[in-house]
């Protein structure tokens, strides 16, 4: 590897181990076996380089989200099976990958500390939305436009977000796939019946 992806490497070490405010660069030049002068001219900042090793440790942990059991069998795109098996790995994850979803509430913890990164993970966030799109409704993400993003991405990621803080404050009591798909199950149907009741209405 060259320096570049040494320093990421890094990076990413330092981030696991000791978290953002306390991740020094000479902390990274020593992880990465490179030099300080090497974080500049590759990233232009330590804090630039911290929040791309995360953006990579996020994007790698989103990746097992569609890793369904032996069967490899995974319910129709847009369908309570698909969404209950998504949410099964994402819970997964917030138990194995502890670590890296603490980072992102260190960042919001410390976003006074922490301004920079907290600029390129805000910019990182729409490529998160986008890409739950269609690991729960199925398609691509370059079919993802605007107002979708932000209607059915953002309920996503709310859930995402929500589910997390749970998970890591205390994983015993928080909601499982199973409760967060009937939950939705039972606000569909009440939907379906409120519209029913207005059709008749009218």
């Amino acid at each position: 590897m060259g320096h570049r992806e040494d320093l990421l490497e890094g990076a990413k070490r330092c981030l696991l181990a000791k978290g953002f405010v306390r991740t020094t660069a000479r902390d990274i030049v020593k992880e990465s076996g490179t030099n300080l002068a090497s974080i500049g001219y590759h990233y232009g900042s330590k804090d630039a380089l911290l929040a791309q090793a995360y953006v990579e440790l996020i994007s790698d942990v989103g990746g097992t989200f569609e890793s369904i059991g032996a069967g490899g069998a995974v319910g129709e795109p847009g369908s309570l099976a698909r969404f209950q098996e998504v949410w099964t790995n994402v819970t997964r994850s917030f138990v194995e990958d502890r670590a890296i979803w603490m980072l992102t509430f260190e960042v919001i913890t410390n976003t006074d500390r922490l301004p920079m990164v907290r600029d390129h993970l805000v910019k990182a966030s729409d490529e998160g939305r986008r890409g739950l799109v269609p690991l729960l409704m199925g398609g691509s993400e370059d079919d993802v436009d605007e107002e979708t993003l932000r209607t059915v991405g953002g309920f996503y990621q709310t859930l995402l977000n929500g589910l997390s803080v749970q998970w890591l404050f205390d994983a015993e009591s928080a909601t499982t796939a199973e409760q967060l798909t009937e939950g939705l199950r039972r606000v569909l149907d009440g939907a379906a019946k409120g519209s029913r009741g207005e059709t008749a209405a009218g």
